[in-house]
This record gives C-alpha cells, sequence and structure tokens, in this order.
C-alpha cells in the first residue's frame, strides 16, 4: 500500500515525511482492517514530525482522522462488518486495567496507545484498528466532510465540556482552525454567546458567518467579562491574553497537546477563583457524543482537500499560512 512514512523527525520545510510502498498491516484477533478514504490533518501530526512531541515510533506513518471502510474483520469481532464506514480516531488502546481507565478516565490510561504516534496512522491506504475503537460514523457528512470530526471534532467537544459554561453563557474560543470552528457551532446550538480570538482577518470573518457575536485579535479586549475560554492555540501567551478576559469564577481550558512556556502569569489573573485545566486526549465517550451532537448541531465542517502526497505541502501550509479550517487528504 502507499502510505506517507516518517523517518527522522525535522523541520517540515525539508519534507521529511517520504511516499513509500509498505505492507497492508496484518490484523489481530479482534482487530479490523479499514481501506482509508480520506484521513485530516492535525497541528498534532506537524508537532510529531517536527520533533516537538518527543518519538514514541520511528518510522512512522502519522494521521489520526482516518475515516474509511472495513475490509476485513477478525475473529472475535461482533460490532462490525465488512463494508461498514468508520473512523480511527487519536486514542487506539486502552489498558481498561489502570486505576484511570477503572475511574472512567481511560484518556489518562496509563498504557494508552495513540493512532499516529505510538502506532502507524491514517496517510496510508490501510489501516489496523481495534474494533471497539473504530467508530461508526454518521452519514449526513462524506468521508472529507467527517474526517475533522475525529480530532478536531471530539477534542474540542471534551473542552467545551470541561469549560462547563453556564446556561446562556458566554465563551471564548481563542485560535479558530479546525477544532475552534467545529466547537463554535456546537456551543451555538447549546445556546451560548461565543467570542472568537484570531490574528488572521479570513479566520475571524468565518468566525462571524459561523455566528460569533464578536470576533477579534487574541489582544483585543471583548466588549463583556467571559464565563470561560478555551486555548486552541499552542502559544503560551495566548494563555495569559485569555485569563485577563475571564469573569470572577472563569473557567480557562487549554486544548493543546503542545504549548510554549508561559512565562509570567500573574497571580491576579488567577485570584477570584478562577481555575486553569488542561485537556488530554479524549474518552470513546466523548467522540461517541460527539459523533450524535454533530448532525444535530448542523455543524458544517470547512475543509482544504490534499492529496496523500502532498502531505507535507499541507502541513507547511497548517505550519505558515495557515489552513481555511480544516485539511483533509483524499486517499482513495
Amino acid at each position: 500500500m502507499k502510505a506517507m512514512v516518517l523517518e527522522k523527525q525535522e523541520p517540515i520545510e525539508n519534507k521529511p515525511l517520504k511516499l513509500k510502498d509498505v505492507p497492508i498491516p496484518s490484523i489481530d484477533e479482534g482487530k479490523v482492517l479499514v481501506k482509508i478514504k480520506a484521513c485530516g490533518i492535525c497541528r498534532t501530526d506537524l508537532h510529531i514530525v517536527e520533533g516537538d512531541l518527543p518519538p514514541v515510533k520511528l518510522p512512522l506513518i502519522p494521521g489520526h482522522q482516518a475515516v474509511g471502510v472495513v475490509e476485513e474483520v477478525s475473529e472475535k469481532v461482533s460490532s462490525l462488518k465488512k463494508g461498514d464506514r468508520v473512523g480511527v480516531a487519536w486514542l487506539y488502546w486502552t489498558c481498561g486495567e489502570c486505576k484511570y481507565c477503572k475511574r472512567g478516565l481511560e484518556n489518562l490510561c496509563e498504557r494508552a496507545l495513540f493512532t499516529g504516534y505510538s502506532v502507524d496512522g491514517g496517510y496510508a491506504e490501510y489501516i489496523a484498528v481495534p474494533e471497539k475503537y473504530a467508530f461508526k460514523l454518521p452519514g449526513e457528512y462524506s468521508d472529507v466532510e467527517v474526517a475533522p470530526l475525529l480530532c478536531g471534532g471530539v477534542i474540542g467537544y471534551r473542552a467545551l465540556k470541561l469549560a462547563e459554561v453556564p446556561p446562556g453563557g458566554k465563551l471564548g474560543l481563542f485560535g479558530f482552525g479546525s477544532s475552534a470552528h467545529i466547537v463554535l457551532q456546537i456551543a451555538k446550538y447549546l445556546g451560548y454567546e461565543v467570542y472568537v480570538f484570531t490574528r488572521n482577518p479570513a479566520r475571524q470573518e468565518l468566525a462571524w458567518k459561523l455566528g460569533a457575536v464578536w470576533a477579534g485579535h487574541p489582544k483585543e479586549r471583548p466588549p463583556v467579562k467571559l464565563d470561560s475560554a478555551i486555548v486552541f492555540a499552542p502559544a503560551g501567551w495566548v494563555a495569559v491574553e485569555a485569563l485577563k478576559t475571564l469573569d470572577k469564577g472563569g473557567r480557562l481550558i487549554l486544548a493543546e497537546i503542545y504549548m510554549t512556556p508561559i512565562e509570567k502569569l500573574d497571580y491576579n489573573l488567577l485570584y477570584y477563583e478562577r481555575t486553569v485545566r488542561s485537556v488530554a486526549n479524549f474518552t470513546r465517550k466523548d467522540a461517541e457524543e460527539l459523533l450524535a451532537i454533530a448532525p444535530r448541531a448542523k455543524v458544517k465542517t470547512s475543509v482544504e482537500v490534499f492529496d496523500l502526497e502532498e502531505a507535507n505541502e499541507a502541513l507547511l501550509k497548517l505550519k505558515t499560512k495557515g489552513l481555511k479550517a480544516s485539511g483533509v487528504l483524499k486517499i482513495q
């Protein structure tokens, strides 16, 4: 099969992903083989490729928003059959036995495996995945439209839950890419007022179009204090700016897997019982809830499509110019 393979972490400008012919993965008991039709592009992929995240497996096929059709099932697979359309997301496997799994926090599993990081991912024509970690997808979306829901959507949804926005409350979104443009639509569906902070004028325009009540630069102040804010930008200074917008008792959620240092934080920004919390991965329940609510909320993903062999160029554009909202590799 064709796959974009990372052999050495280095700047995306060096085109470290190489198009190669590699064996189609075999499937062990309890797994299915998925023929991939599309795979979303995520900033986490860029962090892995460039070495912001330490290597776990090399060579590696990145990608953790794979959409495809079940091609083959192994023994003891009961919930999926050949021909089912499924999605494969970041959470690839959890042990079910550690203290976190037993508390319903499988996103913190001590032995978790992650798609496109600790195991080969979706920048390829096929992927093998445990049955219980392949999600059936809503029929309202095409392959390229549904791919961004599998990471940007799920992580954003978990961040929104942790934000605990009160009924009719005011929510700030800092950074407006794949996750935020999905979260905005769900937040509007839930009755929240949404304020968007991004340096990109085109993304400010998209935020207005999707129903934001205000959009501006991260260093600007909105006309009201916010109940909660979610930071999707991987920059520590943005987190500080977000804290400045919060009302008393406000909640700040950091939704990135990687962030530059928060070098100076005035205690006055934390006073009045403001809280800061990070998002680490997601649970299968999060994914199932998101895939159910997205059609009800009439979420529309804004996508920019690339061919598989254009993965380096797509990630470079994400890094330097920014994508329209969500990037997707169309594979077959």
